[in-house]
């Protein structure tokens, strides 16, 4: 760890990936001689490449505007790069090095022949024109397409990445190669998108909460739940949710928090939905609109009391003050449906305190699985039936589960989860740059 620090100075987001994957797997590859000769660990945590690249577009006053642009392919051993782009002012390297890592494992835990990478800009797609969106996509793309293709790197929508932004930038990827392929996920369906995938990453995420609690002999009919986000992972998580009769008390964005104290209902769930995908307004509108829904300005839902809690919204939103609330609220389970939402200290305190923590890179591989579906559509010119790729999904999550579960069990019988994702995506990746020799 103190080499990946010496590496990566100033990149605490990354540090913090290999950190925890690090302390999971250290002692399972302990008496791995081949593992240790060939530098596994050590190759792992280099990213294959990082491109950087200047970004210029021009905005609606007719002034030229600047952006960084990144693309981090992290690991191909097992299939093309795959893994999301993000367009948020929050984007660095750092972040995207740690999405890409721990893509690599998620990648890994879902079966399908996909490596890991991730990419985006520090633009802010929020309170833009459609035509400054187009522009920076466009010029986003130019750079862009020279790096990725079907057979070599596939990437996705991530946050502020929507069905639009992708439009704008499989248009831009024809428009210069003058090729219709599957070089990008998420598309819509009337050209070459899947079902299922914005529903993706929510459903399969209570899909593995449902596995979870079959394991310990509880049903999710009756249950409470809070979430946090009002994203694409929260609003069909919390559909889902409903789907299987348990109750959502929370949802929220950046501003604050809804509480919904008798649970969601479907008119209300369908409303915000077209709040949140169409007028992209603000969660805060939803008290305004329904009698029963509390609005709190800059609060979260971790101080709400529910049997399970749901962090979908950022890294790290979970920290140690939260998971006091979550634990003294008597939350049995957290369901990670964000990437890295849970900070180290609070993820030791969950698992201290007996809390059955589902971690991100297998509760949320829903949508990369079914992004993983929509390559192979794409290759076949076809296009499958909904409940073809909803019964895939449910498969696809309760294998991951499975593995999970097997490679978590300690010497007592207990379960890590967490410890149990991370072996099993390591191990698959490892094994395979293992066959490649030393490259």
């Amino acid at each position: 760890m103190q080499s990946v620090k010496d590496r990566n100075p100033n990149q605490p987001e990354f540090v913090q990936a290999v950190q925890e994957v690090a302390e999971d797997i250290y002692g399972w590859v302990e008496d791995r001689d081949d593992y240790h000769e060939a530098q596994i660990l050590q190759r792992i945590t280099e990213p294959d490449r990082i491109t950087s690249f200047r970004v210029v577009w021009e905005d609606d006053d007719n002034d030229i505007r600047v952006q960084r642009g990144w693309r981090v392919q992290n690991n191909n051993a097992i299939g093309p790069y795959k893994g999301g782009l993000r367009f948020s002012p929050g984007v660095n390297e750092s972040v995207l090095k740690f999405l890409a890592f721990e893509q690599t494992f998620k990648n890994s835990l879902t079966g399908l022949p996909m490596g890991g990478g991730k990419g985006g800009s520090d633009f802010d797609p929020h309170g833009k024109s459609d035509a400054e969106v187009m522009r920076f996509c466009q010029s986003f793309m130019t750079e862009l397409y020279r790096h990725i293709g079907p057979q070599v790197d596939v990437p996705a929508g991530d946050i502020g990445v929507g069905p639009r932004e992708i439009g704008y930038l499989f248009g831009q990827y024809k428009r210069i190669t003058g090729r219709w392929e599957g070089v990008l996920t998420g598309k819509e369906l009337s050209y070459g998108g899947s079902q299922m995938r914005p529903e993706a990453t929510g459903f399969g995420a209570v899909y593995f909460l449902r596995e979870m609690m079959k394991a310990e002999d509880e049903e999710l009919e009756g249950k409470t739940a809070i979430i946090s986000g009002s994203g694409n992972v929260a609003l069909y998580a919390a559909q889902k949710l409903l789907d299987c009769d348990a109750k959502v008390l929370t949802l929220s964005d950046s501003d604050g928090t809804i509480e919904i104290k008798d649970g969601l209902n479907r008119d209300q769930l369908e409303w915000i939905q077209e709040l949140k995908f169409e007028r992209r307004g603000r969660i805060s509108e939803a008290a305004d609109e329904f009698d029963g829904i509390e609005y709190h300005d800059g609060k979260t839902p971790w101080s709400v009391e529910a049997d399970v809690a749901m962090p979908c919204a950022t890294q790290n939103e979970i920290d140690k003050d939260a998971a006091k609330e979550l634990c003294g609220n008597d939350v049995r389970f957290v369901v990670e449906g964000a990437t890295m939402p849970t900070t180290a200290d609070a993820m030791e305190l969950l698992r201290g305190e007996g809390v059955v923590l589902a971690p991100a890179k297998a509760a949320n591989a829903g949508g990369v699985a079914v992004s993983g579906l929509e390559m192979s559509q794409n290759a076949e010119r076809m296009s499958w039936e909904r409940e073809r790729l909803d019964s895939l999904l449910t498969d696809i999550m309760a294998d991951i589960h499975h593995k999970c579960r097997t490679a978590g069990k300690g010497d007592d019988g207990s379960i890590d989860y967490r410890r149990g994702a991370n072996i099993a995506g390591f191990e698959k990746v490892a094994d395979a740059m293992l066959a490649y020799g030393v490259l």
